[in-house]
């Protein structure tokens, strides 16, 4: 069974950190871009953070810019996304996507382009 578990979500207060998983069983990520989005209460889904097959590239929405990172362990086959300096509005339910892709260094931002998404896992930034 292919599918995308998320995990390391919580509660954390203003200013904290988290770092996200995404763990792929059933395939091998070596050939996917991977994506991480969000989707807070009475929001749509916005696109957080995105990685190309390699590694090499990268890209972020400009609200997590310098304070999420994103990165990936295509050995353990699992992505990661360290958060930074939380904020309120960063709470939400976070999933990641993967994106079978034939060019190592492109990066996919088109949440239709995705072809397997995780369950999420939530993140609360709360005092």
């Amino acid at each position: 069974q292919l599918q995308l578990v998320e995990s390391g979500g919580g509660l954390v207060q203003p200013g904290g950190s988290l770092r996200l998983s995404c763990a792929a069983s059933g395939f091998t990520l070596d050939y996917y871009a991977i994506g991480w989005f969000r989707q807070a209460p009475g929001k749509e889904r916005e696109g957080v953070s995105c990685i190309s097959s390699s590694g090499g590239s990268t890209n972020y929405a400009d609200s997590v810019k310098g304070r999420f990172t994103i990165s990936r362990d295509n050995a353990k086959n699992t992505v990661y996304l360290q958060m930074n300096s939380l904020k309120p509005e960063d709470t939400a339910v976070y999933y990641c996507a993967a994106a079978r892709v034939w060019d190592t260094i492109v990066v996919v931002t088109t949440p239709t382009r995705y072809d397997y998404w995780g369950q999420g896992t939530q993140v609360t930034v709360s005092s």
